[in-house]
């Protein structure tokens, strides 16, 4: 069974974001970047189920320009096989990269695609979903369990009610959650081993896509600041806050 990953490249969860003065856009310039934390679980999984012996392939695929290669070789040191970067304009919307891994699936045939059910920079939550659509795949998202029986995938869900268990057909879409493993460290000599993997690029239009974003940015702002707290002296004085300060409550 060949698992394909996509991965993306994104600010590294530990660094604090910084706004541009212009408040065009989230400032990059001299910024950590990192694996999107759940694009690693994704890989991840991958890889454990290639140790499993149910996976004989795991290719991760990423799409955008040359520094997204880091990542890719990231993955590489985390058990991955080979790697495929798609190039294109940073920031391409989530229908964009839909549609170029899409094309990039139609070339490899997977059984199984996995993803990070978001991105943590642009948090859309969207792009597993279009994908499977236009591949006509079945999918499942937020997956907290994935077990491969036979020629089929069992997927748990974490939901509102309790847990889920889903049964898919493969080929299949699956977006992976945050309780779905703890993804390793890469050490050393799988770092250094990384390094000789192949890594293959290719473009977008050589894939036949025309990256056009339907989303434009109009004005990015930080959060605003949160004000400090007060202690008060009684439910009595808590309850005529909230009624009359705050007005949460009638």
């Amino acid at each position: 069974m060949k698992v394909l990953v996509a991965v993306k490249r994104v600010i590294d969860y530990n660094v604090k974001v910084r706004v541009k003065a212009d408040q065009s856009d989230v400032d990059l310039a001299n910024v950590k970047m990192a694996l999107n934390p759940f694009c690693e679980i994704a890989v991840e999984e991958a890889v454990r189920l290639k140790e499993q012996g149910v996976a004989t392939e795991v290719v991760v695929v990423s799409v955008g320009s040359k520094a997204c290669q880091e990542q890719l070789r990231t993955a590489l040191a985390l058990g991955a096989d080979r790697a495929l970067q798609v190039e294109a304009a940073d920031g391409p919307d989530s229908l964009s990269v839909a549609r170029i891994l899409a094309k990039v699936a139609e070339e490899e045939k997977p059984d199984l695609i996995l993803l990070g059910k978001q991105a943590i920079d642009s948090d859309n939550n969207q792009t597993g979903q279009m994908l499977a659509a236009l591949l006509d795949r079945p999918q499942a998202t937020f997956a907290s369990e994935v077990k491969v029986e036979g020629g089929e995938l069992l997927v748990t869900r974490e939901v509102d009610g309790g847990l889920q268990t889903l049964k898919l057909t493969l080929p299949a879409v699956v977006t992976t959650d945050l309780r779905l493993n703890e993804p390793r460290y890469a050490s050393l000599p799988n770092i250094m081993k990384a390094k000789k993997k192949p890594l293959d690029v290719k473009t977008a239009e050589e894939l036949g896509v025309i990256v056009a974003s339907q989303v434009k940015l109009l004005k990015v702002e930080p959060p605003a600041d949160r004000k400090a707290g007060i202690r008060v002296s009684s439910i009595e004085e808590l309850v005529d806050k909230l009624r009359n300060e705050a007005k949460v409550i009638a």
